[in-house]
């Protein structure tokens, strides 16, 4: 005998919550104006002294900008499509092709930052330092900034609704990410800078522009990994895993397939055949399954032993 049920009863909705205004959508907003007139900044003044830190620094800026409004672009289109049948399970996926498509984006300029940088250690050009480090400190206070928005306005201890956000939404971990890559660029700028004008270390500068290069593509990858995982549908965490086959089995059951992936920022689908022995009972399972609250798309089978 085969029972199938579902988590959700009668007609099924697959907005999965994907039409309210997420957490992190409106921060990041205020983060994508603040830092496109920043970077506005940071690249003329790196062409106009001629510091490639800075100006890797800027461009650095403008890959965060676009990546930013990516993002915030990703939560509307996610809202406004959220009631969409088309989406078999919702648009939740989005936040993580926008995820995804920045991590290629900061690649790119990763590339064009080291070429600038190595083509200013071969062709050196004449740096107004002092400027150019009131403009470097000017970003690090931005980026600052930036990152306290994000956070919500936490100092150092973000509340637990914040770190779940910042755990599953590709979206709002892509702008938090960008902003502390910004400053740590910031800090660099400022360090070669400081060795040019009193060390009379002029090399610092385009070196530390490679050494932001690695930095911005070493974090490209880490993003694209974990974005790729979900656009993939790849099985979610052992953790979550372990869980749900332990409570289906401690019902009565025994747990022959299970598929669980991700289809949003911290919801799951799932598809499940489960084999009942005597004391096993359909509405066993599916209580169980319903104190998994991540669980938001439930397809259980179960078969006779």
């Amino acid at each position: 005998m085969i029972d199938s049920i579902s988590q959700t009863a009668g007609e099924h909705r697959h907005d999965f919550g994907q039409q309210a205004v997420q957490a992190g959508e409106r921060r990041t907003l205020m983060v994508v104006i603040v830092t496109a007139l920043m970077m506005v900044v940071e690249i003329a003044a790196g062409l106009f002294y001629g510091s490639m830190a800075l100006l890797a620094d800027g461009l650095h800026m403008a890959s965060h900008t676009a990546a930013l409004g990516l993002s915030y672009a990703a939560y509307v289109l996610a809202r406004r499509y959220a009631l969409d049948s088309r989406y078999s399970f919702g648009s939740g996926k989005m936040n993580s092709l926008a995820a995804y498509t920045s991590a290629v984006m900061l690649g790119l300029f990763a590339l064009i930052m080291a070429y600038e940088s190595v083509m200013r250690m071969l062709h050196p050009v004449t740096i107004t330092i002092d400027q150019a480090i009131f403009v470097a400190v000017i970003g690090l206070i931005v980026n600052g900034v930036s990152v306290w928005i994000l956070q919500g306005g936490h100092h150092h201890h973000p509340d637990e609704q914040d770190h779940h956000a910042h755990e599953h939404d590709h979206n709002l971990r892509a702008a938090y990410l960008h902003v502390v890559a910004d400053a740590l660029t910031s800090v660099l700028a400022i360090f070669a800078l400081l060795g040019a004008k009193y060390l009379g270390w002029n090399w610092l500068d385009p070196l530390m522009g490679i050494v932001g290069a690695v930095l911005v593509a070493r974090w490209s990858i880490g993003l694209s990994l974990v974005s790729a995982r979900v656009l993939l549908d790849r099985q979610a965490p052992q953790a979550l895993l372990h869980r749900i086959r332990e409570a289906l089995e401690s019902a009565g059951g025994k747990v022959t397939d299970l598929h669980v992936w991700s289809i949003g920022p911290g919801i799951y689908a799932a598809a499940i055949e489960v084999q009942r022995a005597q004391k096993g009972s359909a509405a066993a399972f599916r209580q169980r399954l319903g104190a998994f609250s991540e669980l938001v798309h439930v397809t259980l089978e179960v078969t006779e032993s």
